[in-house]
């Protein structure tokens, strides 16, 4: 780390967290959430105008909690990042506004960053430069997606998506089955909790878009609707039949079925690019299973896995602060002060112009 390297300031608000992360070049200083996620328990799901109240009054003491702890000031910083989409619209929205008003008010550069690009670009804070080209696996509440990244800040097509859900993202699957099971919300880390306990070959749940005809269409698309119903039905019966319903087996194995499937389909879109990288990123990156299924048949491949530690892989501002200090690094030039809150921006755009 030298003085020379970009020091940004990154804000997400694109869902249920309050991110403020502050980056100098690849490390990082000060990594502040607040997350509203209590608040959204009782309602099994994120409702967005609670989520948005929540932004308002998380920003500010979010932000100053970042910059004690990088013990800096706004007025050293060099640039502010922010994430302008996908997500929810009135949640983006807080976030933006407040990216603007510190721009405007500090004479900062301002960079409109996609939160999907972000959770690739926050590797680099922990395993150093991303290797370009890599191929991205990205899973989380609201997206399943593969992408071939060359070059992270989108510079020339630089992320060009592979695939993506058809439906229910694995993120989804895991809350609406935790329900099924009456975990808690979020699903993801209680059924990971609940799995170790459980067998993963005891009850053989599909595994979406992977029949010979399907993968004529979707070779590296994804689909958990069909699992999340099948879960349900077997979990149904059980109960008509006045049976118990052996949580922990039916947890690890619908998760067997989920990380089976996204790791041999990332699997396979990295040797058809011949591509020696694979990066994994998102909520759901945090899963135990996922991380081990990916190293123990990427190793057999000669295929290197990059996957930030849990902290990391959850919506965070130090994502957004890192994909805005390679912008600044490589050039790109800012946002314009009028860029937008995109609540649907696809992948392939990285940057606000």
């Amino acid at each position: 780390m030298t003085r020379d390297e970009p020091l940004v300031l990154g804000i997400e608000t694109s869902c249920d967290e309050t991110g403020v992360g502050i980056v100098r070049g690849h490390t990082l200083l000060a990594d502040a959430v607040a997350s509203s996620v209590e608040e959204h328990a009782r309602f099994g799901g994120v409702v967005p105008e609670v989520a948005s109240r929540a932004h308002l009054e998380a920003m500010v003491p979010t932000i100053q909690r970042a910059c004690d702890t990088a013990g800096v000031t706004l007025a050293g910083v060099d640039a502010i990042a922010v994430t302008h989409g996908p997500g929810l619209a009135g949640a983006l929205l807080v976030g933006v506004a407040s990216a603007k008003a510190l721009a405007l008010s500090l004479g900062k550069p301002i960079y409109g960053v996609n939160h999907l690009a972000a959770h690739v670009a926050v590797d680099q804070l922990e395993h150093g430069p991303l290797p370009e080209p890599c191929l991205a696996l990205l899973v989380s509440g609201g997206h399943s997606s593969l992408l071939k990244v060359t070059d992270i800040t989108g510079y020339d097509d630089g992320v060009a998506p592979m695939g993506a859900t058809i439906d229910d993202a694995a993120g989804e699957a895991f809350d609406k089955v935790a329900r099924l099971l009456g975990l808690p919300f979020p699903g993801g880390p209680h059924i990971d909790r609940v799995a170790r306990e459980g067998d993963q070959i005891a009850i053989d749940f599909p595994r979406g878009l992977s029949s010979r005809r399907d993968l004529e269409r979707h070779r590296f698309d994804f689909s958990f609707s069909g699992l999340k119903t099948a879960v349900a039905r077997w979990v149904e019966a059980r109960e008509r039949s006045g049976e118990p319903v052996p949580v922990a087996d039916v947890a690890a194995s619908f998760q067997e079925a989920v990380c089976d499937v996204l790791v041999r389909k990332a699997l396979d879109a990295a040797g058809a690019e011949g591509i020696e990288d694979l990066m994994i990123g998102g909520g759901v990156a945090a899963n135990s299973r996922l991380r081990a299924l990916a190293e123990e048949r990427a190793g057999k491949l000669g295929i290197r896995v990059r996957v930030p530690r849990p902290g990391l892989c959850t919506d965070n501002g130090a994502m957004v602060a890192a994909l805005g200090a390679t912008m600044v690094e490589r050039g790109r030039a800012p946002s314009r002060l009028d860029l937008p809150a995109d609540s649907s921006l696809p992948v392939t755009e990285v940057l606000a112009g």
